[in-house]
């Protein structure tokens, strides 16, 4: 592509840093001298310049409004990467959680104050219990890690109550990566169970390796091919059978939403990705929240706080004492106030207006989505395993072979046509992974063109070979990157720039 002068491209404009933007003198605003006063400082006073650039006000305006185009963001367009990274979250559900009684509460506030906030706690609780046929729900897991977190403690609550010192936990190769870190963060010593042919776990395996040592095992499901677990209820039988409690992951709680319900799985705790499953923009790192739901033989257990409702309206249970006169035995507090309450507010408002019927909806599109897109790919690229697939499609990188184009090549190339690329190399039960979570939302025009391109790109691999994969992207603002040293050495802080380290 011919180079321009200012390194612009068209109406996408090369934008420096802010420090070299510096035109000394600048300056956005005219401050007002202040009145004489007693220096207090005591000799702390600055003695040199503080460092900032000196920029006008259009200057600094048009700034920022040029990074903020250089977002790629789900209003922006398709994401592939699904409700795992960022779906779309209705405005409707966001003016709700920003209503000043909702914005502006504050955890230190007197009970009789937050009755509306406690109200509406407790109404998501019994949404989040009617969707999973589960008895008990703990709404303080501010993630889904942090919610895994709070079954496993309340799982080991449990054993320890009737004595029970089992230490092994089975967790499947196709559940989430945190599920084994979680298992051992708890004092667990982890061992895993292969998957079968199917790409679902190895039934046979898992049930041979139960004994009296183990006191879980935790399951995604659906699992990370996109695949529905179809022996899960006999699998939890089994683990109850023996003694040990059955953690199901509920991640992917978004493909099964309103068809569903895990405690007629078996299941004795999951938590609930309320960002990925119902609302909350969440890609980057938050905010997000985990609910726990539990079995009854793990509801007792559940961390403080809790709400209840009775003759003096609603209120927290926050102490151990208030919970022993409530009989239950709670294993701990697991952060210093109630939940992300804003989370709360968007999950159960977008519960409330998609209504039982339009959640069924829902998850039935994303699957229908992700079923389209392997039916209509699996013959271009190649698909890991035979379909029906749930909420995502998993194809591998066999389609690529012997034309240099590795699965991240693939990917970069796809960022110059517009997309943000889909998961890659994960789940690791594949080589060369390419996981693609369209979502409920997406049109089906939407799909056919992201379908073309697809398709597009693997003839150009086959015919043209690697050389202009290996250069994807470049019609971003930066080129191809070295990752690993942009991951291991990020230049996070402004300096004259040196080559040698910058990750271009």
């Amino acid at each position: 592509m011919t180079a321009t002068f200012t390194g612009n491209r068209g109406l996408q404009l090369e934008e420096p840093l802010i420090f070299e933007l510096d035109t000394p003198g600048s300056t956005a605003v005219d401050l007002t001298p202040p009145a004489p006063f007693t220096d207090r400082l005591g000799g702390l006073t600055r003695q040199g310049p503080i460092g900032l650039p000196g920029l006008s006000e259009p200057q600094v305006v048009r700034h920022y409004t040029r990074l903020s185009q250089k977002n790629y963001s789900i209003d922006a367009g398709f994401y592939p990467l699904g409700s795992c990274t960022m779906k779309y979250n209705p405005r409707l559900n966001e003016r709700m959680a920003r209503l000043p009684g909702f914005a502006d509460i504050h955890p230190f506030q007197p009970v009789s104050t937050v009755q509306g906030a406690l109200a509406l706690m407790d109404h998501l609780a019994r949404w989040l219990k009617e969707l999973t046929g589960m008895p008990a729900v703990a709404l303080s897991p501010a993630a889904g890690a942090h919610g895994e977190l709070c079954g496993m403690m309340a799982i080991r609550a449990a054993l320890q109550a009737r004595g029970d010192e089992r230490k092994v936990v089975l967790v499947p190769e196709s559940a989430h990566g945190t599920n084994p870190a979680t298992a051992a963060a708890c004092g667990f010593k982890v061992e895993t169970i292969p998957a079968d042919a199917r790409g679902r776990v190895d039934s046979a395996v898992l049930t041979a390796r139960l004994g009296p040592d183990v006191a879980a095992v935790m399951l995604t499901n659906p699992n990370t091919c996109g695949l529905f677990e179809g022996d899960i209820i006999t699998l939890s039988k089994a683990v109850h059978a023996a003694g040990a409690f059955f953690y199901m992951d509920g991640a992917n709680f978004n493909a099964i939403v309103g068809r569903v319900r895990v405690g007629d799985l078996g299941a004795d705790a999951m938590h609930i990705n309320l960002h990925k499953t119902f609302s909350t923009p969440h890609g980057g790192g938050g905010p997000g929240a985990g609910p726990t739901v539990l079995s009854e033989a793990l509801a007792p257990f559940a961390p403080l706080p809790y709400v209840v409702h009775d003759t003096e309206g609603f209120r927290l249970i926050e102490t151990d004492l208030d919970a022993q006169a409530d009989g239950t035995a709670p294993f701990g507090r697991l952060k210093g106030f109630h939940g992300q309450f804003g989370v709360f507010v968007r999950a159960l408002c977008y519960m409330m207006s998609m209504g039982k019927d339009g959640l069924r909806q829902a998850s039935g599109d994303a699957v229908l989505n992700a079923n389209y897109l392997l039916a209509s790919l699996k013959d271009t690229l190649s698909a890991s395993f035979e379909g029906p697939c749930m909420h995502e499609a998993l194809f591998d990188d066999r389609f690529l072979k012997d034309t240099g184009v590795s699965t991240l090549d693939f990917a970069k190339a796809l960022i110059d046509e517009g997309y943000h690329p889909m998961t890659m190399y994960f789940p690791l039960v594949v080589h060369g992974a390419l996981l693609i979570e369209p979502t409920e939302t997406e049109s089906r025009q939407t799909l056919d063109l992201f379908i073309a391109t697809l398709k597009d790109l693997a003839r150009r691999a086959r015919e043209n070979g690697a050389e202009a994969f290996k250069a994807a992207p470049q019609l971003t603002p930066r080129r191809r990157l070295d990752e690993t040293l942009a991951a291991r050495k990020p230049v996070l802080r402004w300096t004259p720039p040196a080559l040698k380290d910058a990750a271009e």
